[in-house]
């Protein structure tokens, strides 16, 4: 017999039933990622001990390493961690509201949009205009390329597979453009958007942590707070207009804390690819089909995934710095293709 915990609001707005195993399971997962986090204060070109970190921690003086904790290694795991909960998350809202388990941010053009946005900012504006600004002209990026795809795909309401299927055309148009405009770009300022794209978190600093945290603290409670509208939504087209009338507003809810997710995601750590895809089936693999339990484990795994990623690129090519990007493709590329090969016949 299972055991479950009944939370319910008192305006009953929200109520969840949680299974404790799943719970416990997400406890180790949530200790390993500390485990994690350590190994990756340690590891660099300079090691630093355990020991060392946890003195840290609490307070003491560590001398010459907490310059190398504080000031390098910690804002950048920090900005991973947060960057790959945002993609996670923000591909578990799309492949369950679209009912695709091929559905990402990077596939349909969220993370594309901004994109596009940052190599033109780097590529013309970044000689003119401080490149502290290029956060936000992904971020805008992104939010003006979603509302053109969700405009595009309205037609009476919106239709989740018109949307994912405009989002893919979208996307290669945007890949085409961005392209270009590195093509024809100078060498350096292309050499920068062409690592920008790739993904990656060289050089995060506490600013960009200050500068992400409000919108993952705040949007993926959020996402939570949809649990019982995703569930009547994965009953099928027909039933879940049927049972909620407001539907087409919680769909336009859905669809923008994922692409604010995205957006923020794009915006501090690069075009990191494959994060949204990967996250959301690890987590059903290991956590089941319940919502509420899938938005932080999507967050957990997602923020492991990109911090591992960085982890091995700063450390495995010493004196290299590898970006982040070209980890994750080169597991999330394989994937990509065994889930079309898995679903080739629906």
């Amino acid at each position: 017999m299972k055991k479950v915990v009944n939370i319910r609001s008192s305006s009953g707005a929200l109520s969840l039933q949680l299974e404790l195993k799943p719970w416990l399971m997400m406890m180790l997962l949530f200790c390993s990622m500390i485990v994690l986090m350590t190994i990756g204060l340690a590891l660099g070109s300079t090691w630093v001990s355990p020991i060392t970190i946890f003195q840290y921690v609490i307070g003491m003086d560590v001398g010459a390493a907490t310059f190398i904790i504080e000031s390098l290694r910690l804002p950048r795991m920090l900005v991973a961690l947060f960057a790959g909960a945002a993609l996670g998350v923000s591909g578990l809202i799309l492949q369950e509201m679209v009912r695709n388990p091929l559905a990402s941010p990077d596939i349909i053009g969220i993370t594309g949009g901004g994109a596009l946005a940052a190599v033109f900012f780097i590529t013309t504006l970044g000689g003119i205009v401080s490149l502290s600004w290029l956060p936000l002209a992904a971020m805008v990026g992104s939010a003006v390329v979603s509302l053109f795809i969700y405009l595009l795909a309205w037609k009476d309401g919106i239709s989740p597979i018109r949307l994912i299927l405009i989002g893919i055309g979208i996307n290669a148009l945007l890949s085409a453009l961005t392209t270009l405009m590195i093509v024809f770009s100078p060498l350096n300022t292309s050499s920068q958007a062409y690592v920008w794209m790739t993904g990656s978190v060289y050089g995060a600093s506490w600013t960009d942590v200050g500068h992400m945290f409000p919108w993952v603290i705040v949007c993926i409670p959020l996402a939570l707070l949809l649990t019982r509208a995703m569930h009547v939504h994965q009953l099928g087209e027909e039933v879940a207009t049927s049972l909620a009338r407001r539907m087409q507003v919680q769909r336009f809810m859905m669809i923008s804390i994922s692409v604010l997710l995205a957006g923020v995601a794009v915006a501090f750590a690069g075009g990191i690819s494959f994060v949204g895809l990967m996250a959301p089936h690890i987590a059903r693999l290991l956590f089941g089909k319940s919502f509420a339990v899938l938005v932080p484990a999507a967050a957990l795994i997602g923020g492991m995934m990109v911090f591992s990623a960085d982890v091995i690129g700063r450390t495995a090519f010493l004196p290299l710095d590898v970006p982040v990007g070209v980890f994750v493709s080169a597991i999330g590329a394989p994937f990509f293709l065994y889930l079309l090969y898995r679903n080739r016949h629906q």
